[in-house]
């Protein structure tokens, strides 16, 4: 991972501790139920992460993925993963815990695209590499995990592995055009310089 001046942050690569989080079909109100999602801000997401599943009936923590390994940055997920409704509060919350990749079988389209637009590499592997890398992380929980994006890797334990990295999401985080509102702020001046050409637009001389 990189940045230059003009505001591109280039991700070509992540790594961390893993967080397994099993199960096909996780929609995203299991993400962030919709309870939460009264708030304007997304500052709190990470408290909300996986609320109730985190949770026993007392409210207590009990031994969720999440609880038990707190403080890692890739999560490997199962199939359709962030399916349900659209709502970009779930990779947020994902984020805000912590999590800067993901790897699994397969995302919701919108779960995928919101990652990308929050540069989180989300990146896809055969069922069989998943669940290998599951009970890996299980087995090794302060092992190492590397999301290479250019390479279109996945390196752990010793051993790399090819993945699958959307062509979109690859050119916008390697080229670093992920985040195109600190694109738009840092060429402020060009916008400027355009709107001050436009003889449709007034000034607010």
């Amino acid at each position: 991972m990189s940045a230059n001046d003009a505001g591109e942050q280039h991700i070509t690569a992540v790594s961390g501790t893993g967080v397994p989080i099993p199960g096909d079909d996780v929609d995203t109100d299991q993400i962030l139920p919709a309870k939460f999602m009264k708030e304007v801000t997304f500052d709190n997401m990470a408290d909300y992460l996986f609320f109730d599943a985190r949770r026993d009936d007392d409210g207590e923590f009990n031994d969720h993925p999440l609880n038990r390994f707190e403080g890692a940055s890739i999560a490997v997920v199962n199939s359709n993963f962030g399916c349900g409704s659209s709502r970009e509060h779930a990779p947020q919350a994902m984020m805000r815990w912590g999590i800067d990749g993901v790897v699994g079988e397969s995302y919701a389209e919108i779960f995928r695209d919101n990652c990308k637009s929050l540069g989180i590499p989300a990146v896809t592997a055969d069922h069989e590499t998943v669940t290998a890398l599951q009970k890996w992380i299980e087995d090794n929980p302060d092992g190492d995990i590397e999301i290479d994006v250019e390479a279109k890797t996945v390196t752990y334990g010793g051993e790399t592995i090819d993945v699958d990295v959307d062509d979109a999401m690859r050119e916008a985080l390697v080229d670093g055009i992920w985040d195109t509102t600190a694109l738009m702020y840092s060429n402020r001046s060009k916008v400027d310089a355009t709107v001050d050409g436009l003889p449709y637009v007034e000034g607010d001389d």
